[in-house]
């Protein structure tokens, strides 16, 4: 793979209403921001509305540098937010808003020229519960390279939360993100418990063909089966300030390395823990990298 891959990070963009403020969010768009950190070259394929909200995103994604000629602006469907409240350990519950842009997200001929050079696609459940999404995730799908990484990230948010839906998108992954309590309902309706993460990742693995499964376990860490071969990072303790986008920076770091193909899987897995534990430890699902943060981009 090339130094600097193309990844197109395909699903929602919206606002998180935190307790705090207002944060740029959605789990495929904060994918797509601690990508570009590591150099990536990143394009969202998303949709927001004509207004302010829209606008203030638009200006946000330029600060950062980000492409954001691949996102739909809507005229009738209004820019997606999200209602965020915070349990004691710093976990999250999450008010989506139903009937916005990001329901409706188009594939034009850029998206098709930029699917067909892309080494990777990442996309989530989420905007999975609108089957105009469903069409043109397929048909992005369908375009992209035979060798290029299709990359499912799990994300089970009730009531769009349909097993079927999410069994079938994770036939056609080549890596499959998930955490541990949504690998324990895929694989058998069950709750997770430390220790069954290994038999969870080679289950799904058995069912639906991937090359490489992911299990995040929050603080206890997180396991990647590759190949047939299990390997386990231990979760290192930190000061939570809230545990939204952690999962995301941990994909984005995770697959950085493993296209860059200059790392163990293993050690790829060490350095994605280590920096989902950073973003844990910063308000928002995008902290600005600093110096502290440098060491994790390497």
């Amino acid at each position: 793979m090339s130094e600097s891959p193309r990844i197109l990070c395909f699903g929602e963009i919206l606002w998180d209403f935190l307790p705090e403020g207002l944060f740029a969010g959605g789990a495929p768009f904060n994918v797509g921001y601690h990508l570009k950190q590591h150099g990536v070259d990143v394009r969202l394929v998303s949709a927001i509305g004509r207004d302010l909200l829209g606008e203030e995103l638009l200006r946000r994604l330029r600060h950062w540098k980000m492409d954001t000629e691949l996102i739909t602006r809507h005229s009738g469907l209004p820019t997606g937010y999200v209602r965020a409240t915070f349990g004691e350990k710093g976990d999250a519950a999450y008010d989506i808003v139903a009937s916005v842009a990001w329901d409706q997200i188009f594939a034009n001929e850029d998206v098709t020229r930029a699917a067909l050079g892309a080494q990777a696609l990442v996309f989530g459940s989420l905007a999975q519960r609108s089957p105009f999404n469903r069409t043109v995730l397929d048909r992005i799908l369908t375009v992209l390279p035979a060798d290029a990484w299709r990359v499912f990230d799990v994300n089970l948010r009730p009531p769009h939360d349909d097993l079927n839906l999410v069994r079938n998108l994770a036939s056609r992954a080549t890596l499959l993100k998930l955490n541990s309590a949504e690998a324990a309902r895929l694989t058998d309706g069950g709750d997770e418990h430390p220790g069954r993460e290994e038999h969870d990742a080679r289950e799904l693995a058995s069912r639906h063909g991937n090359r490489y499964v992911c299990v995040t376990a929050g603080a206890r860490g997180a396991g990647l089966l590759h190949d047939s071969i299990w390997h386990w990072e231990n979760g290192r303790p930190v000061d939570v300030a809230d545990t939204v986008g952690a999962g995301d920076s941990f994909l984005a770091a995770l697959l950085t390395r493993l296209l860059q193909s200059r790392l163990s899987p293993k050690e790829c897995l060490a350095r994605a823990c280590r920096l989902g534990e950073w973003v844990a430890s910063r308000r928002g699902a995008t902290p600005s990298y600093n110096g502290a943060a440098s060491h994790l981009i390497r």
